[in-house]
């Protein structure tokens, strides 16, 4: 019998390696950025700006990071919202010093400040991981919120305690500061995402990348086929320190104004966390749409209400806002443990072999 298989199929390792290999992949991709590019700037009020876009950008950014050492290494960390704040603070310290510099270079300049910090917690990760891990990292946040609120050279001896974001140009634009326009602001967090997304999914796709992910599998196995483990764990920690110190001084720059080191307490990494667990482990698209989730989900239970006419009081809103979060965390974990990009997989899939998916 003569037949021909349906589907896109790859003939050649150059074409299966590509950058999106899957036709569907393409078309989610100009979506995505036909969207976020074009319409959402042209259609979005302030307020969305403020509550949703620049938010999800910042928190996607954040899981981001997060995934590199959790989903793609397997090294499970409880710091993330500290090594944000090394991110905002050494951010604004190299403003402070260094008033003429642009801000965007300050921002990819302070990832290193976290980076080096990242690694020097990241070092009891050569010798023990899985839950013991996890404890070593929280001692590393509940160290750096300390730090941040006892040590006053970093927000310059302010009596508030707090670090201000002054005004800022660039080409004689401002960017940040009361009088920064949030479109202004949305282009500037955009641009900085998009070009880190790119960055690190070439990372993840690249020898690096196979290395986190074979020491997340089986770490003895990796050694055994010549990994070094130290090297690989390092640079995770690293890089995903990097990326979230990035986020960290883009939350306080271009979207809070201003912070005080309780901004950066364990509340923010275990947002992070969940982000990373409902999106998917080792998927950046899982990075995004577990934002997404966290994000929006709390705007829709707070407009609502007003948009139905009902009066309910803010604290009732708040509670319910978490019961009602908290339930469909445990039903995505339940129904799809692989999280929300799981589901973004198996339709690519089945749209892959059309027109007779199986």
């Amino acid at each position: 019998m003569i037949y021909r298989e349906a589907g896109q199929f790859k003939i050649s390792y150059g074409a299966d390696n590509a950058f999106l290999p899957v036709l569907q992949d393409k078309f989610l991709l100009l979506i995505i950025l036909t969207l976020f590019w074009i319409v959402f700037p042209v259609f979005a009020s302030d307020f969305a700006f403020q509550a949703i876009l620049l938010p999800f950008l910042i928190y996607s950014l954040a899981a981001i990071g997060l995934n590199i050492l959790t989903g793609y290494a397997g090294q499970l960390s409880l710091g993330t919202g500290g090594f944000m704040g090394v991110g905002a603070y050494a951010c604004y310290k190299i403003i402070t010093l260094f008033p003429e510099i642009n801000i965007v270079i300050a921002i990819l300049i302070s990832g290193i400040f976290s980076s080096v910090v990242g690694v020097l917690f990241g070092l009891p990760s050569l010798k023990i991981k899985g839950f013991y891990l996890a404890i070593s990292t929280l001692a590393a946040q509940f160290f750096l919120v300390w730090f941040f609120e006892k040590v006053a050279w970093l927000y310059n001896y302010n009596t508030s305690g707090a670090i201000e974001v002054p005004t800022l140009y660039i080409s004689g634009i401002t960017v940040t500061g009361p009088s920064a326009e949030s479109l202004v602001k949305y282009y500037v967090v955009l641009s900085v995402i998009s070009l880190l997304t790119i960055l690190v999914i070439n990372i993840v796709r690249g020898k690096m990348g196979r290395q986190w992910q074979a020491i997340r599998d089986n770490d003895i196995a990796a050694e055994i086929i010549g990994i070094r483990l130290m090297f690989s764990k390092i640079t995770a920690f690293a890089v995903s320190s990097y990326v979230v110190g990035i986020a960290g001084a883009l939350l306080v720059f271009f979207w809070k104004g201003a912070a005080e080191a309780n901004l950066f307490e364990i509340r923010l990494s275990f947002e992070i966390l969940f982000m990373v667990i409902i999106g998917g482990l080792g998927s950046i698209l899982g990075a995004y749409l577990g934002a997404l989730f966290i994000v929006v989900l709390p705007v829709l239970i707070n407009v609502v209400p007003h948009f139905l006419g009902l009066s309910i009081a803010s604290a009732t809103v708040e509670h319910v806002n978490l019961i009602i979060i908290g339930s469909l965390i445990i039903a995505i974990l339940v129904i799809e443990p692989h999280g929300l990009s799981r589901l973004w997989l198996i339709t690519r899939e089945k749209l892959r072999l059309w027109p007779f998916p199986y």
